[in-house]
């Protein structure tokens, strides 16, 4: 799998954008078959840049989400409740939503508390309401979405600047200093999610693949 999409994003990178377009799309679809998509994230920064990586990625990332979140409504319902069976995380999960809704769960965004592709499925099986749920999502995933894709841009940048140090320099700490802030980020998002009953793990940081 890694070596196609590998060769995906060789091919993709001249098309414009109808690129942009197809690199959403095949990550939402990598989102939805549990596929780790950190190749696609870093490279999205490595072959459009920060900007445009930022953006594609964040659409592939929210069209991954949501079409995960409305097959649990619907036809993988049994299936995503027979693995959230007595997972005593998502059950206190699934009541603090009750008690505050969409604030939970961009909160789990923030914060890299769960696989990203089970919690997609899993909060399919909430009381949070679709729309609610795919803004929520789509904002609470900027800040780890903007640190990796920087990371991939940087690193491109760096590897075709050898000559200009000063340069280089700049943008490895620019790139450090983005995953230092989205690390805060989501140990602030963590301890409010502790704070609504929900036992989780501090991260570490957050996570390129989204899975």
């Amino acid at each position: 799998m890694t070596e196609l999409l590998h060769s995906f994003q060789s091919w993709v990178v001249g098309l414009g954008p109808l690129g942009w377009v197809l690199y959403a799309i095949v990550y939402a679809v990598c989102c939805v078959l549990f596929v780790p998509a950190s190749i696609l994230t870093l490279g999205a920064g490595a072959l459009y840049g920060l900007g445009t990586g930022t953006v594609v990625v964040l659409a592939g990332a929210t069209l991954g989400a949501t079409l995960s979140f409305l097959l649990a409504k619907s036809v993988l319902r049994k299936r995503i409740e027979r693995m959230t069976a007595g997972n005593a995380k998502f059950q206190a999960l699934d009541r603090a939503i009750g008690k505050e809704g969409a604030k939970i769960v961009f909160l789990v965004r923030l914060a890299p508390v769960f696989p990203f592709t089970y919690i997609n499925y899993a909060f399919g099986l909430t009381g949070v309401r679709t729309l609610p749920y795919v803004v929520a999502s789509f904002f609470g995933m900027i800040p780890g979405t903007f640190a990796y894709v920087y990371l991939g841009s940087a690193a491109a940048g760096a590897a075709a600047s050898e000559a200009d140090t000063t340069k280089k320099i700049v943008q490895i700490a620019g790139a450090i200093v983005a995953l230092v802030v989205t690390i805060f980020v989501a140990r602030v998002a963590t301890r409010a999610i502790k704070s609504a009953g929900v036992a989780v793990e501090s991260p570490r940081g957050p996570s390129p693949e989204k899975t």
